[in-house]
Order: C-alpha cells, then sequence, then structure tokens
C-alpha cells in the first residue's frame, strides 16, 4: 500500500545523489583511486577502482609487520587497512601469507573468503570459509559469509544451512551479553534478515514468519540498523517511505535498504519493481556492499 510513493521518493533520492543505470565512469566515480588498473571487473562488466589511503593507514601497518613479520595479528592488521581502502586483492595477498605461516588459523580464511567475496571470486569464497568453519565452528563470522556466498551463487538451500548454524551461534552470543547486561541484537538482526531473505527465496514462508517472531521494536541495535529496518519493514511495522531518508542518504544505505526491499517485491510477485530497485543500486559508488553484489548477481541471471 505504501509502494507508489516509496517509489517516487527512491528515484528522487538516486537523482540527488546523481546516478544513473549503468553508466559509472569508474575513474570519476572513484576520485580517490590510486592506480590506473581497476580493483575489479564487476558481474556487469563496470569497472571499479581502490581508493587512495589518505591516512596512511597501510604504511603503518606495513612498518609493524617489518618489525615482526610473522605476526599473525600483525598480519590482519595489514589485511585489514588494505580492505578498508578497497585494495581487496593486496588483503587476500596478505591473508595468504598469514595461512603459510599458520594454516591452522581460522581468522585468516575468514577474513580472505570475505575479500574473495568482495572481488566477486565466490568459489574461492566458499571454500575458504568451509575451512575456516572446520577449524572453528563457533565463529558467527564464519557461517554468516559462508552463508553468504552461498546464497550469491543461488544455491540457497546450502545458504540456509550455513544461515541456520549462524543463527544458533547468535542466539548463544546474545544470551552471553544479555547475562552481562549488553543487550546487544546486531548479530541476531543480521542473521535474521538474511536468513528471512533465503527462506523467501526458498518459498519457505512458514519458515520465514518463524525467524520474524522474535524481531520487535525494542531490540537494541546499533550497527546494523538497515537490516533492522527491513525486518521492520517484512513485520509491516515500517513502510517502505519510512527506509528512506533522501536528505541523509548514502549509496551504502540505498545499497543495503534498496536491496531488502527490491527482493521483497521479487518474491511477492513483482519482478518490475524488484529490478527497478536493483538497477538503481548498480548505479551507485558503494560496490563492495552486500546488497550491492546481491543486485549485481540478480541482475546477471536475468541477462
Amino acid at each position: 500500500m505504501y509502494e507508489g510513493r516509496s517509489f517516487i521518493r527512491l528515484m528522487v533520492v538516486v537523482s540527488l545523489l546523481g546516478l544513473s543505470v549503468y553508466s559509472v565512469n569508474a575513474q570519476e566515480s572513484q576520485p580517490g583511486k590510486t592506480e590506473a588498473k581497476p580493483e575489479i571487473i564487476s558481474l556487469l562488466g563496470v569497472k571499479y577502482f581502490a581508493n587512495a589511503d589518505e591516512k596512511g593507514e597501510i604504511a603503518k601497518a606495513q612498518e609493524k609487520l617489518a618489525a615482526d613479520p610473522r605476526n599473525l595479528e600483525l598480519i590482519i592488521a595489514l589485511g585489514r587497512a588494505q580492505a578498508s581502502v578497497w585494495r581487496y586483492h593486496d588483503a587476500i595477498e596478505t591473508y595468504t601469507r598469514g595461512i603459510k605461516i599458520d594454516p591452522k588459523d581460522a581468522r585468516l580464511y575468514r577474513h580472505r573468503g570475505h575479500r574473495y567475496i568482495s572481488i566477486r571470486q565466490f568459489d574461492k569464497a566458499v571454500a575458504d570459509m568451509k575451512r575456516a568453519s572446520e577449524l572453528n565452528d563457533q565463529d558467527f563470522d564464519i557461517w554468516y559469509h559462508l552463508g553468504l556466498a552461498h546464497y550469491l551463487k543461488g544455491e540457497f538451500a546450502k545458504a540456509v544451512a550455513a544461515y541456520e548454524r549462524c543463527y544458533f551461534v547468535a542466539e548463544k552470543t546474545r544470551a552471553q551479553a544479555e547475562a552481562n547486561k549488553e543487550g546487544r541484537d546486531d548479530s541476531l538482526v543480521a542473521i535474521t534478515d538474511w536468513l528471512y531473505m533465503t527462506y523467501r527465496r526458498m518459498k519457505k514462508d512458514a519458515e520465514a514468519g518463524r525467524v520474524l517472531e522474535k524481531i520487535t521494536p525494542q531490540m537494541q541495535v546499533k550497527e546494523n540498523k538497515s537490516y533492522y529496518d527491513r525486518l521492520l519493514f517484512y513485520k509491516g511495522l515500517k513502510s517502505e517511505v519510512d527506509l528512506i531518508n533522501v536528505e541523509k542518504a548514502t549509496d551504502l544505505e540505498i545499497a543495503t535498504i534498496g536491496y531488502g526491499i527490491g527482493n521483497w517485491h521479487l518474491y511477492n510477485g513483482n519482478r518490475a519493481r524488484s529490478e527497478d530497485y536493483f538497477r538503481k543500486i548498480v548505479a551507485g559508488k558503494y560496490w563492495p556492499a552486500f546488497g550491492f553484489i546481491a543486485s549485481e548477481a540478480e541482475l546477471t541471471k536475468r541477462k
């Protein structure tokens, strides 16, 4: 019932941000880029570039690692610094270096697998996350990203298996947080969102409805507010109009919120509206966002 107004307002957001579908000039869209070679060529054939390390974080991390080259904490810190400016290939090389030092450290496979998702190499991401889960089956991020890698490949049954395991870990973490009076719901919100969407894509509406039961307006969410808003939308407690702030919307918000709404339209039978959302998302600049990558994957299937 909110669809007409919401769609118009999203169009306004996109217009205000000066976006145009599939017309991204990669060099202009990445003003901080430091190299002519693109970081990735997307699933849709668009070139995207890394950003400049304006704060010098990579150099600082490299200097520290040079003084202690087998320190895995410093290797992970360097990989994080590289990933923070979207130098994902460099980060992958860094984590590979760490794996050669300690091939049984689950964190290194998790971080590298995450960055394989960023560069759209989903098979390698699955392999790394599977290995990480064998080394540590209690890590939320491992199961979360394994589920995502399968989801992006369209392997929804495998995604559900990983997400259900992730949900179990998230509930344990939430119980511990409540016992410590921390009361944080971010992890549960994030996994509920992806598990709900995957169930819906599999036409398991009853299962999808059950995971929404624990989502309430009173939850304590700080980092995953966009996912939380999407869940409240799925429950009918928010409208499409409520999810987009025209004045403050960023490319990341459009990618995250827009993908959830577009996906909702898809499994509710409005394929054209879903495609409109996916196209608006990939016209943006935040190409590492999961919603951006998932929108690419959807549009690639339709091509």
